[in-house]
């Protein structure tokens, strides 16, 4: 019986020392691909041509796996759409996918499926992005499901009117969201009746004013090679992107685009306003902005240096150590600077209890004020340019990523050339950068306020 039980015992200390050798040795190979697909990152070659169509075409090679991502950025969003038609530029891309002359809704899943590929179209505020990821030996099905939603869609009346209701349904369930109401009202009040003002889906009402006609003739005005980026990074050569473009875009046909007329997002009067809306909550929802800067601004690096340090660096950043960890006033805090192709905007979100509203407002403009007026650390300016770099690596660690990375870097023009760029740019910001662009940027006097809340609880004073 003791034999047995020594066994035993032997046994068990064996496993623990394998397990925990296999453990060791598992996290060490993990580090060493983490490592050098950060390598990569640095050593990727993307060619860029732009064909005879004006088709802008970026590849990026790598064989590490057998998969093929591709990103087709087309320039056309709710920023082509009439106001009273909001929702438009959100409908036809939703549509892409619901029927094509070749195959029906269901079809296309059916086939999707079958190969274990995923093909996604996302409206942006500045641009539509088809997603297609495919394994390399399916790469031409897929190509061929891709071009046909691309080239053929159809639009039928009756997956029409059901991604209606779908729409309908899901805005009428936001309405029930306060973060949603106090990101509505925000972005209503600081572009007015710009496109960025109101949500990619548009409302309940405009929706039901979008026709077939008008998907159709969108569809024909902007889904165009002269005004698309296309982004390919995987196991594919030079050669077979060529063939691949020849056999399933070749028809692709170069037309003129739609003048732009959009007015541009230029109310820099300045304003105060303090929205409530009266929730039976007992957190309130807050958020304290206004106009920010557009992606291709010169001081984009120093304010997002600065932003870290006040809002954006998690528990690192100022607004988190004191409203949160010395003050114990929320569970989470932040601040974010959105730039888009036109202006974009700044913005602090929180959320409280009703009671201490006022008292979280007073801090986050004490905390505007601190880094408009005093130099930051050179601790703080060390760690915000150490995770900004880094994160910026990681983020770019698999060919998705970097299939759209270089999608959007194309978009803003810049530069295939960027990875190295923005490094430099984030290391050379100074203490004095920082002050700098928070006196320009940040205005803690005149702001837009919302507050959704228990009006009665919160009795905001602001």
């Amino acid at each position: 019986m003791k034999s047995k039980k020594k066994i035993a015992r032997f046994y068990r200390s064996f496993l623990k020392v394998a397990i925990h050798r296999f453990l060791l040795v598992k996290t060490i190979i993990l580090s060493i691909l983490c490592f050098l697909l950060i390598y990569d990152v640095h050593a990727t070659n993307v060619n860029k041509r732009t064909l005879p169509n004006g088709f802008v075409v970026l590849h990026s090679e790598t064989h590490n796996l057998p998969i093929i991502m591709v990103t087709l950025l087309i320039k056309v969003s709710p920023l082509n759409e009439p106001l009273e038609k909001a929702g438009l530029a959100n409908l036809t891309a939703e549509l892409l996918t619901e029927g094509t002359k070749n195959r029906t809704s269901g079809a296309i899943s059916e086939e999707l499926e079958f190969i274990g590929a995923s093909l996604d179209v996302t409206v942006f505020s500045d641009y539509t992005a088809i997603s297609l990821s495919v394994l390399k030996k399916d790469v031409h099905k897929g190509f061929e499901l891709f071009s046909d939603i691309l080239l053929n869609s159809v639009f039928p009346k009756d997956e029409i009117e059901r991604k209606k209701e779908l729409i309908k349904g899901i805005l009428k369930h936001r309405e029930e969201d306060p973060a949603f109401l106090a990101e509505r009202a925000f972005k209503k009040e600081i572009f007015g009746d710009h496109p960025y003002g109101r949500p990619i889906e548009g409302s309940i009402d405009t929706l039901g004013s979008i026709k077939r006609d008008d998907l159709i003739k969108f569809y024909s005005s902007y889904f165009l090679p002269n005004n698309s980026i296309l982004s390919i990074a995987g196991d594919l050569t030079e050669e077979e992107l060529n063939s691949l473009i020849e056999r399933y875009l070749k028809n692709w046909e170069k037309v003129d685009l739609p003048p732009f007329n959009i007015n541009r997002v230029g109310n820099d009067n300045k304003i105060r306003k303090t929205m409530q809306i009266d929730k039976e909550l007992t957190q309130a929802n807050i958020i304290l902005g206004h106009l920010g800067v557009s992606r291709d601004n010169p001081d984009y690096y120093a304010i997002s240096v600065m932003n870290y340090i006040l809002g954006g660096g998690g528990l690192s950043s100022r607004l988190m150590k004191k409203i949160r960890d010395e003050e114990g006033l929320t569970y989470d805090v932040s601040s974010t600077f959105i730039s888009n192709k036109e202006k974009g905007f700044f913005q602090v979100e929180v959320q409280t209890k009703n009671e201490t509203a006022n008292s979280v407002i007073s801090e986050i403009l004490n905390q505007i004020n601190n880094i408009r007026q005093n130099l930051v650390s050179e601790e703080e300016l060390s760690e915000a340019k150490s995770y900004l770099t880094g994160s910026f690596i990681r983020r770019l660690d698999t060919n998705r990523e970097i299939a759209d990375f270089f999608a959007f870097v194309e978009f803003h023009n810049l530069g295939l050339d960027y990875v190295d760029k923005y490094l430099t740019y984030i290391n050379s910001v100074t203490r004095e950068d920082i002050l700098r662009v928070a006196q320009k940027y940040l205005d803690p006097e005149n702001y837009i306020l919302v507050v959704v809340a228990d009006k009665k609880k919160a009795s905001i004073k602001y």
